[in-house]
């Protein structure tokens, strides 16, 4: 072979096998996209408001009359997300009343609700992080504020405080007044430190120094069983449908089977500072305390709005223990509010239901469930309830049948505070009280709504 012809045949060769190694590296190392340079756009919002908007975007789709909330609606105006469901309140005009009914449309930073709604406190209030002092006031007269509940494991509860005691000064103001309830209000629930003098029943006095602080609370607060020759009547005071579901549902049990064990024929529920909770707890307490003839009738109904009719649903009752009873006696007042009232409205077609307080309960038929949005927690107001006999609009709250002071002088269980001793005394001669009715003083029941406002009042659903 000529050398031309070798050469020509060695070029050739070397073209293929550096055409292969060129073409097997180009497989192997990714060709780099070509740069796009991007048209110039609008920054993103910020996240603040991004969470405004969803927040919103939840109301439109889960809120009651999210049909009333106009178009020109913005989330965007408001400080923060509470304010935001706050905003919304306005466009839930209800058939029958000439103003919105809705009180209740919140929102809470997350690390807040799951310690107060799985027991820890701060007795239903929003004061942030630091808890509060586990304890609430009302006004027994004009300038005569007590104490009105103080949760054992309180900060207040540790250091002895109890029912009945007569606050004299707080932070070194001595102005207990009505008019000063909005000072009273910011030291007692929003503040970190309170100082307090108190005093006792015998007349005595003590300086108290308190800080806030998260605590377990004590739902089920007290039980009892008083005897009158042929009437046992079972006491029970129940402050709270929130909580570890858990540990009240072994309260539950452990108090009816002492009822049940004791010969109860009578039984009076102390509500009167519940604010709500949980609807599944409600139900299960409905079921101690319904008779027997209830067994597997309808208990409620939940019904949402038009785009969610598909959640709407039927609870019946399901019976639970040996108690038998054809009346129940509910001790009440302003602060018996959402899952507190849907009880006594669940039970009203199957037993007598006797109501005594100071006046109305609070009037919520409605409920809500968190919703995420951020760190937060949204609860549109986004289902109504009724009863069996299709009951539920009472935003005016219900009416009592014996109308008594709240005997913010004694401590719970005493059977001579008002409440209680009008119970007692109409289960025992079918007479209340004389007189049956108590009329709270304008001022005074301006003051203790004031008081009372910070109070959370929920029904909390299943979570969609």
């Amino acid at each position: 072979m000529q050398p031309v012809s070798r050469l020509l045949i060695l070029f050739i060769t070397l073209l293929i096998i550096f055409t292969a190694c060129k073409k097997n590296t180009q497989e192997l190392v990714a060709t780099p996209p070509p740069v796009i340079t991007p048209p110039p756009t609008t920054p993103p919002p910020p996240s603040s408001d991004v969470l405004k908007d969803s927040a919103l975007f939840y109301a439109r789709d889960l809120y009651l009359w999210e049909n009333q909330i106009p178009a020109t609606f913005n989330a965007r105006s408001y400080a923060d997300l509470n304010l935001v469901m706050e905003g919304i309140r306005p466009y839930s005009i209800e058939p029958g009343f000439t103003s919105a009914v809705d009180r209740w449309s919140f929102a809470m930073k997350k690390t807040e609700w799951d310690q107060m709604s799985g027991g820890i406190g701060s007795l239903g209030t929003s004061t942030g992080a630091d808890g509060d002092f586990g304890l609430s006031v009302f006004f027994k007269a004009e300038g005569d504020l007590r104490i009105r509940l103080v949760e054992p494991s309180s900060p207040a509860g540790i250091s002895g405080i109890r029912r009945s005691w007569k606050v004299l000064q707080i932070n070194g103001n001595n102005n207990m007044t009505t008019g000063n309830a909005d000072f009273i209000v910011n030291a007692v629930y929003y503040a970190s430190v309170i100082s307090m003098t108190l005093q006792r029943p015998d007349g005595s006095q003590t300086n108290v120094s308190l800080n806030a602080a998260h605590y377990p609370e004590k739902p089920v607060y007290l039980d009892t069983v008083y005897n009158y020759n042929d009437k046992k009547i079972g006491y029970l005071v129940y402050n709270s449908f929130l909580g570890n579901i858990t540990g009240v549902l072994s309260e539950f049990q452990r108090v009816f089977d002492h009822f049940a064990a004791a010969g109860v024929t009578d039984v009076v529920v102390d509500l009167r500072y519940n604010g709500g909770g949980y609807v599944s707890l409600q139900e299960k307490l409905a079921n101690y305390l319904a008779p027997f003839s209830a067994n597997g009738g309808v208990m409620m109904k939940q019904v949402y709005n038009n785009k969610n009719s598909q959640y709407n649903s039927t609870t019946n009752f399901q019976k639970t223990g040996s108690v038998s009873l054809n009346k129940v006696y509910f001790i009440v007042g302003r602060g018996t509010a959402s899952a507190s009232e849907l009880l006594i409205n669940n039970l009203k077609p199957y037993m007598d239901v006797k109501l005594i307080g100071t006046g109305n309960t609070h009037g919520k038929p409605v409920g809500f469930f968190p919703v995420p949005v951020g760190e937060w927690y949204v609860f549109p107001v986004s289902f109504k309830t009724t009863n069996k006999n299709g009951e539920g609009n009472y935003y005016n709250g219900f009416t009592v049948n014996a109308q008594v002071a709240d005997g913010l002088d004694k401590e719970w269980g005493d059977i001579n505070e008002a409440s209680l001793a009008s119970a007692i005394r109409n289960i025992t001669t079918g007479a209340y009280l004389v007189p049956e009715r108590y009329t709270e003083p304008t001022n005074v029941s301006a003051g203790n709504n004031k008081l009372d406002e910070p109070l959370l009042k929920v029904t909390i659903g299943t979570k969609r």
